[in-house]
């Protein structure tokens, strides 16, 4: 069987959203290989393995062939990298000079990536990475080295067993081809004009829990968020975030969306409707969780992962958190909403 080879492409694009020269410039990747999938918005990852006999040509010689068509088509500068698999050639992407090839054999694997910084690594955010730093894990080759039985006690049995793996190089995903839905929306329109931000926080909480559970029904993971505000006037304002890792979990984008709501600095507009849109979407398979110690994190997880078997035995707000909870006149939760609400991990924050 051949060896595998992942060209990782990135295409440095200008900076004006245009998404048909993203679509051209895949369709000049699947003239290469029919093997093609798109990481928006600037990138995708090729198997090339059959290509290499097709054309001729060795991995530097593939990747030569579509930096040149992408540049003489569209003017566009390609960087590529090429390994065994999609992490690896990922990392060395993002390790490579603008316009520039790298490509990894197998035998160069543990020299190439055991001195490199544990940052660096799959699945990696600079939090974890400091922490890693802390018990004295400063490599990649730190981490390879560092017995399973440490790993597991420090992040947990599949957190350590994920490490380790990636530290050695080890990646088992294949490049996807299906398409995926490119974004997926939420909305509420207020009855009356909302003026109150505890109510908009209330609305965007609401959001958060249709977006993620859509998500993670779909087995999908949001890259971005963007958040709409119509007022009374009918007036729209928009605030959109590139996520630091992809994710399906509410907690996350329940803190993005607040955080975006911020940045409007709304005070007492009038608000007619409020929409959440997650873009960028992906495979949950593709998203990278970074590692966490944070206790409250892995709580919040596993009431997630509760409530969505309760919603798919029980149906939809089976159980909710608490600050969703129906209110009585006397402003405190009904019999009901006290009974099947939860408290997360991620309560309302305060309005400002």
């Amino acid at each position: 069987m051949a060896e595998r080879r992942i060209l990782h492409a990135h295409w440095h694009l200008p900076h004006n959203d245009d998404t048909d020269l993203y679509a051209q410039l895949l369709a000049i990747a699947e003239g290469i290989t029919p093997r093609v999938q798109a990481i928006e918005p600037d990138a995708a990852h090729l198997d090339i393995t059959g290509a290499l006999r097709y054309w001729q040509r060795d991995p530097e010689g593939v990747a030569a062939l579509l930096r040149l068509r992408t540049m003489a088509l569209h003017g566009v500068q390609t960087t590529c990298a090429v390994a065994p698999n999609r992490m690896l050639a990922t990392m060395a992407a993002a390790a490579t000079p603008p316009g520039m090839t790298t490509v990894i054999y197998t035998g160069d694997v543990e020299r190439w990536l055991r001195p490199r910084p544990v940052a660096a690594l799959y699945g990696i955010g600079p939090a974890t990475a400091a922490k890693l730093r802390t018990y004295g894990l400063h490599t990649i080759g730190d981490v390879a080295e560092t017995p399973l039985p440490t790993l597991v006690r420090l992040f947990g049995a599949s957190a350590g067993r994920s490490l380790q793996a990636h530290a050695h190089g080890q990646d088992p995903r294949t490049v996807q081809t299906q398409p995926i839905a490119k974004s997926l929306a939420a909305d509420r329109a207020f009855e009356h004009d909302a003026l109150d931000p505890a109510e908009h926080r209330r609305t965007l909480l609401d959001l958060a829990e249709e977006v993620a559970a859509r998500l993670r029904d779909g087995q999908q993971a949001a890259g971005g968020l963007a958040l709409s505000v119509r007022y009374a006037d009918r007036s729209t304002s928009t605030r959109r975030r590139t996520l630091a890792e992809a994710t399906a979990h509410t907690r996350p984008i329940a803190t993005t969306a607040y955080e975006l709501y911020d940045l409007l600095a709304l005070q007492r507009a009038r608000v007619r409707a409020i929409g959440l849109r997650a873009h960028d979407l992906r495979p949950s398979s593709e998203a990278t969780q970074q590692l966490t110690l944070d206790a409250g994190d892995d709580r919040a997880l596993a009431i997630e992962a509760v409530t969505d078997r309760a919603r798919a035995r029980y149906g939809t707000g089976t159980i909710r958190p608490a600050a969703l909870a129906k209110r009585t006149k006397g402003n405190t939760p009904s019999h009901d909403s006290k009974r099947m609400s939860l408290r997360r991990g991620y309560p309302m924050r305060p309005s400002q």
